[in-house]
This record gives structure tokens, C-alpha cells and sequence, in this order.
């Protein structure tokens, strides 16, 4: 018998199957991947970046109305947006959006601007006539935001939608500050 001959080979000798290399696709597809994380950290880290410094050298006030949120939440508040904001303007951009529609990125740019004056305008200098003329140039920016990212990511617009909500309770916030110091002062 042939099979009595069989001698079995030991384990170290046994022939391996090389590893499958992955093919240039699969390589692209994870360096892509590596890049738009990378990408995505930025577009949220550098809005939230600068609305930290901004609330670090202007969020706090001495004298705070009884009404006023509490300043955490105000400060949360608007940190939270920023970093909404900054991930719907990644996922615009993600798509091209920028390049096909640039007034996205005009009024990306702008509200970002905005936002980040109110701050020093109505903590830092007390002026709210100005933070409230603030108020309404970004809730302008922030429609005009909100529809050319809805035009070219629905999630995009979406998101931005959140922002302008905010908006609106910052400038009722606004509204409130001019009252109660216009009242006073007569």
C-alpha cells in the first residue's frame, strides 16, 4: 500500500501562503480615508480654536441680568455651533461644493466672522446696539449658508439650520441686553 509509504512533514516545514497584498484601490481607498479624517479635524478644531480664544479673552461679564443664561451654557452653546458649523462646511466641501459654488465660502467666511465679533462687542465693549446690528448680518449669513449648502449636501444645510437657531436665541439675547440697559440709563 502507497499510503503506508506517506511520511508526514513536520509543522516548520509546511509551506506558508504569502500574505495578499492589497491591491492599488484598497490603498487609494485607506489613504483617502486618512486624509478626509485629517481634513474633517481641521474644518472643526480651527472654528472651535477660535471660538475658545474668543470666549477666553471676551466671554466674561461682571455684571450679568438675571435673565442672561448662565455663561457655561452660552459658552457651550456657541462652541457646540462652531463646531457644527464647521463640519457642515466640511461636508460642502468634501463634495466640491466650494469650488463649484464660491459664495459658500464668502459667506462660510463671514458668519465666522460674525460670530466670532460678537463676543468683543457686547462682552468686551458693552456695545449691544452694534452686537444686535452683529446678530442680524449673521442670521443673514447663516440663510444664505444654509441655502447653498442645502443646494449641494441636504445634511449640510441641515446642520446649519441648528446654527441659525442659535442665532436667533443670541440676538433675542441681544434684544433683551439693549432693553434692560436702555431702561436703566433713562
Amino acid at each position: 500500500m502507497a499510503s503506508q509509504d506517506i511520511k508526514l512533514r513536520p509543522k516548520h516545514h509546511q509551506e506558508t501562503q504569502p500574505e495578499p497584498q492589497p491591491s492599488t484601490k484598497q490603498r487609494k481607498t485607506g489613504t483617502a480615508a486618512r486624509r478626509g479624517l485629517r481634513s474633517l479635524s481641521v474644518a472643526v478644531a480651527v472654528p472651535v480654536g477660535l471660538t475658545l480664544l474668543d470666549i477666553f479673552f471676551f466671554g466674561s461679564t461682571r455684571r450679568k441680568p438675571f435673565y442672561f443664561p448662565p455663561l457655561w451654557a452660552l459658552h457651550g452653546a456657541c462652541l457646540a455651533t462652531s463646531a457644527v458649523l464647521g463640519l457642515s462646511a466640511w461636508l460642502v466641501w468634501a463634495e466640491g461644493g466650494f469650488h463649484r459654488r464660491p459664495s459658500a465660502s464668502i459667506l462660510y467666511l463671514a458668519q465666522m466672522a460674525l460670530s466670532l465679533g460678537w463676543y468683543p462687542i457686547v462682552f468686551g465693549a458693552g456695545a449691544f446696539r452694534v452686537g444686535l446690528v452683529l446678530c442680524g448680518a449673521l442670521i443673514g449669513s447663516l440663510v444664505g449658508c444654509t441655502r447653498v449648502f442645502r443646494s449641494m449636501n441636504r445634511t449640510a444645510g441641515d446642520l446649519s439650520t441648528v446654527c441659525l437657531v442659535w442665532a436667533l436665541l443670541v440676538s433675542v439675547v441681544n434684544v433683551r441686553l439693549l432693553w434692560t440697559t436702555g431702561t436703566k440709563s433713562n
